[in-house]
């Protein structure tokens, strides 16, 4: 598993895997960038909107489009793109609520994960970091691990209760977010990893629109867990 969408059971939901038409990494890059660009013009809409609606409207829309593209990897092509529209909608949404509360904490929190983004792309290339089975199953676990931890809190959010080191500003509070933000960092690394391996399959075109989606899948966890980590430091 790299990101939520980018693991390797998506290889049995690949088809087309015989088309002499197969993705490349540039094309890859290509198709990422695109997919950022339209998230950050989604961000400036729903950065100026500030509706609840919008944000409630944005969650849902997301997640269903997230759900369709994960289990149907072909959809990527057309999908991918309002995807990345409504998702660039919702964090700017998410991010407006924040910068009220906290100013200048949003253009901190972006540096803070393209400098992380750098790095962990950095330290993969170098191969400073190798992503063995070992390392894979590390992060998966830990992933997984996390994912859980948002599940219980969020159930327990139903009862009027939630687990206090995820909202709050205590040490273990950020300790758990400096954590939760480690692993969502090196999930890029997976990513990275992913790619080169659907690059060397010679996956189907397509899949240079479901790796940039993938990838931006991580890119927004880990802005999201960042955004909360210096919420935190905010208040200390």
């Amino acid at each position: 598993m790299a990101s939520p969408a980018l693991n390797e059971k998506v290889w049995n939901r690949i088809t087309d895997v015989t088309t002499t038409d197969t993705m490349t990494i540039e094309g890859t890059i290509n198709k990422s960038g695109i997919l950022i660009l339209l998230t950050i013009f989604g961000a400036y809409f729903g950065w100026n909107a500030q509706s609840t609606i919008v944000l409630i409207g944005s969650l849902i829309v997301s997640f269903i489009l997230s759900l369709v593209i994960i289990f149907s990897p072909s959809k990527a092509a057309f999908l991918s793109q309002p995807y990345a529209i409504i998702e660039g909608i919702l964090l700017g949404s998410i991010s407006s609520m924040y910068a009220m509360k906290y100013p200048g904490i949003v253009s901190n929190t972006l540096f803070a994960t393209v400098g992380c983004f750098v790095l962990m792309l950095v330290l993969y290339r170098t191969k400073i970091i190798r992503v063995t089975e070992q390392f894979r199953t590390v992060i998966v676990v830990a992933t997984g691990a996390i994912a859980l931890t948002y599940i219980v809190n969020m159930v327990m959010g139903f009862f009027g209760s939630g687990m206090p080191m995820i909202h709050e500003a205590s040490p273990v509070g950020i300790a758990f977010s400096v954590i939760v933000t480690g692993v969502a960092a090196f999930n890029l690394m997976l990513d990275f990893d992913m790619i080169e391996q659907a690059h060397a399959r010679q996956a189907p075109k397509y899949m240079e629109w479901y790796c940039g989606f993938a990838l931006l899948v991580t890119l927004v966890w880990l802005y999201m867990e960042m955004l909360r980590l210096m919420s935190k430091l905010s208040k200390k």
